[in-house]
Formats: C-alpha cells, structure tokens, sequence
C-alpha cells in the first residue's frame, strides 16, 4: 500500500495549498502516517485557537478601551461592531483566522477519516480514531455555522444560507453552502455516529471522551431546539462526568502566591473537551477585551460570588490599569495573573458547568421548574460563598428561563458563548434583546451617543471572509451586503 506521509506541519500548511499529491519519500522530520494507531494519535490537535476579533465586542457583555474605538468606528470590526454600525462594508476589512482555523482542522479530520480504514492496525482503533475525527469534525462545523450564518429558525431553517459541508478530504472542491437545516442535520448524524465507539476514558490524555460526546450532542441539539434529545444527553454526559471545581475552596491570588488548587493549569477536571484551547482569547484579552460591561458587572454579588472575586478587579484600581483599561467606567478588569500559569480558565469547549446549564435550561423548556432551579443550585453552590448560593427558585417558567439565562452569562465567559446565546434568544420574542451601548463615556472632547444593536440585525450573522469568498465563488454571503 502506499505510504501517506504528512508531517504535521505539512497538515497545517495544506489547506492554504493546491496540492494534495502523495510523497513516497520520507522527509527528514516528517510522521509516517501508515497504521491505524498513527491516524488515531493525529486526532490529537493540543491548543485548537479560535480567535474573537470577528464578534468579541458584539454583545452586552463586553466593554473596550475608547481609545482602541474611535477614529475606527468604520474601518476595523471592533469599531464597527462596538458602535453597531450597520452602514459600514465588512465584507472587505480583515477579519482574523477562526474560520480559516476551522476549515483547515476539518481537512485534518478528513484527512484521518477518508484513510484510517484503509491501513493497517487494530480495527478497534480504527473504528475509535474514525469516531474522535467526526465528533470533532462535527463541532468544527457547529463553530462555524453559528458564526458565520442566521441562528436556527425552525420556520426558515429548511432555506436560510448555512455554511459549506466539508465531509471528504478535497482541496480542489468549491461546494455551495449548505442550508442551516442540512448542516444541522449533518451535524447531528456525525455525532450519532460516533457516540457507539467513544471510550469513557480514552486511551490517550487529551482525545475526546464519552462524556464530552454526549456534552456536545446536548449543546446541539439545545441549539436546535430538540429539549428532550438535550436534556437525555446532558443526563448521559453528566453520568459519566459530573465534577465541579469548588471555587469556594481556592484562595484569592496575588503578587506572590498562587491559587490553591491542585488541578493547576490545565488539570481542570471540568474541561470535556481537552484539546480546545483558551489562548486565542486570553492571549489578546489583556490588550483588547479584558474587561466586562458595567451591566455584567452589576450580576455578580462582587464579594460572595467566586466567578467575579477570583478572577476580576473594578477597573477604578488606579494607574496600574490605566495602559489597559480605562477606568471610572464601572467596568471590571480580567486579572491575567489570576488565570495564566495557575489555573485553567477554559473559555471555548465544553465544560460540565455547561452542561449543568444545559439541563436546566431544557428542563424548564419542557415544564420541570422546579428541577431546573435544583440543577442550577448545583452549580451556585460551587461558585458561590454563603448560605444563599443553593436557594434559588423560580415562579414560572419564564422566570426560571431568565435566571438561567443570567447563569449563563455569569459562568461562560467570553469565547463564543454570549454571542451565540443572544443569536438564538433573539429569534425567540419573549427572551430577544436590544442591546443598547453609550460611547463615548470618559474621553474628552467628545459627545456621547447611545448605539443600538436590534435582535435582528444583521451585524450578528459575520460574513465569509473576503480570503475564503476568493478562493471559492460558490460562497456567498449570508447577509445583504
């Protein structure tokens, strides 16, 4: 059989290439790829990145320096996206890499899919790595689905412009979008498919688990409004992994200590998804999106609750922000010392508090208040001091919706979460928000205006980049720019 040789970083560089021949010689520091278990340890892809740029400043959760803001409320995404302009072309200013990013660890994917049956080995690790390859190929799609196109709406789903399905390894192909329906539909199936063979704990440290398969068939299928379908999935993951970080039992870091918490970086044993990394978010919160709205800011109890306390400061601390931040704002400053090196603050991926707000938000979509409340106290109880911290209730479902909702918000931090909740909240009218912005606020010499951000607008569905739209034709835009 002939050798398919790749390095990795032949991998990575292959999805900007035209050229997908096969090499017969090994180079000098390329990985033979020619047995099962090879393929199988090329699952593993440490620190995926995702970077925020596109939709960071998009919600009601985010404040930016001013100074990063003005003079570019038309020319960059963070002006354009701070002041909710409408009018501005997006569709020519450069964005970031996730969606290349996304694409180019989905041709990973394929790569090991199309040919793990083909070579030699185990037909147990063959049918695992196959597995793995499309649970994460399948996420890979939902990242770029609910970024890039319209939130699901079941009533215009069947023909609302989705994203293009890359199901085969082809660098030549230029397939049109799929609907959002058929992506939703492709998406599913591939995660059906590989929950049978997922390992409840997986035979190589950072490969995806049981737990983290039907975590993410929850998320899924939350966002597709199947509450039954996620509920029964965030039951099964839980089963398998349920454990919270007690951030009641860590102490608060300064200068010269660190978090007593013996997980460490990288040992959160709430992380399902292992292999997805926070540093395309922390690595540029510090200098662009480190600090929280006044309106976030304002939801947390600032002394009990741990999730605020931990790892945020007010941003009226003085001169030691003032480079970063602007402070008098009400604002609330990420501390970068609390998180790099100490503990690891997953910000994308799946974790088990997710998955806790996952059950509670089906099981009051499907009438159980009560057990809502109960789930969300489970996770309060970890994260907040005081006797308060578990006794939550609610009157109705409305009521226990909103709460959750404001759970949310306080959990899951930065990463997608906020933009893609306030996406599909907004096509349902009884949780669909107009996010209203003032800015200017401290900078001399300048008038404030109020900016607001309509639950329909547009600004939420990103376009293609102009990179991507290039090399393809048969990628058009989801939006009427």
């Amino acid at each position: 059989m002939r050798k398919l040789l790749y390095s990795l970083l032949f991998v990575v560089a292959a999805a900007f290439t035209a050229c997908d021949d096969y090499i017969d010689l090994t180079p000098k520091g390329a990985v033979t790829v020619d047995s099962a278990y090879t393929y199988y340890e090329l699952v593993l892809m440490p620190n995926r990145t995702y970077w925020p740029t596109c939709f960071a400043l998009l919600t009601d959760e985010a404040y930016c320096k001013e100074s990063k803001i003005i003079g570019y409320e038309n020319t960059s995404l963070d002006g354009i996206n701070y002041t909710f302009n409408e009018q501005a072309d997006r569709t020519e200013i450069a964005q970031n890499n996730l969606y290349e990013n996304a694409y180019k660890y989905i041709l990973r994917y394929n790569i090991i899919i199309d040919n793990i049956m083909d070579v030699p080995g185990e037909e147990r690790i063959k049918q695992l790595g196959m597995a793995e390859a499309r649970l994460l190929r399948a996420w890979e799609h939902f990242v770029v689905l609910n970024t890039y196109a319209k939130a699901y709406t079941p009533a215009t789903a069947a023909s609302d412009g989705g994203v293009v399905i890359m199901d085969k390894y082809d660098l030549e192909a230029t397939p049109s979008k799929s609907t959002v329906e058929e992506v939703y539909t492709f998406i599913k199936n591939e995660i059906d498919a590989a929950l049978p063979y997922l390992q409840e704990t997986p035979d190589l440290t950072g490969h995806p688990s049981l737990a983290y398969g039907y975590g993410l068939k929850a998320l899924v299928c939350l966002f597709h409004r199947d509450w039954q379908e996620a509920k029964e999935a965030a039951e099964q993951s839980l089963r398998l992994n349920s454990e919270l970080v007690d951030y009641t039992t860590i102490s608060k870091v300064t200068s010269n200590t660190n978090y007593r918490y013996t997980g460490g970086k990288d040992g959160n044993p709430e992380v399902l998804d292992p292999t997805t990394s926070s540093v395309g978010f922390t690595g540029t919160l510090m200098y662009n999106y480190g600090q929280i709205s006044k309106e976030l800011t304002d939801l947390f109890d600032q002394t009990n609750d741990q999730r605020y306390a931990l790892f945020f400061q007010n941003n009226n601390g003085g001169e030691a922000y003032a480079y970063y931040f602007d402070a008098g704002v009400g604002a609330s400053c990420w501390l970068s010392g609390a998180t790099l090196n100490r503990f690891y603050y997953a910000t994308v991926g799946l974790r088990t508090a997710e998955v806790y707000l996952i059950l509670a938000e089906c099981q009051a979509r499907l009438g159980d208040v009560s057990g809502a409340m109960s789930t969300v106290a489970k996770i309060r109880e970890k994260r907040i001091k005081g006797f308060d911290a578990s006794t939550v209730s609610a009157s109705n479902q409305k009521d226990a919706m909103d709460q959750i909702i404001t759970e949310r918000r306080k959990e899951l931090l930065f990463g997608f979460h906020r933009f893609w909740d306030l996406k599909r909240l907004n096509t349902e009218t009884e949780y669909a928000k107009t996010i209203t912005r003032v800015f200017p606020q401290i900078t001399e010499g300048m008038e404030s205006k109020t900016y607001t951000l309509r639950p329909d607008s547009r600004l939420y569905i990103i376009p293609f980049p102009s990179s991507a739209r290039e090399r393809n034709p048969n990628l058009t835009l989801n939006t009427d720019e």
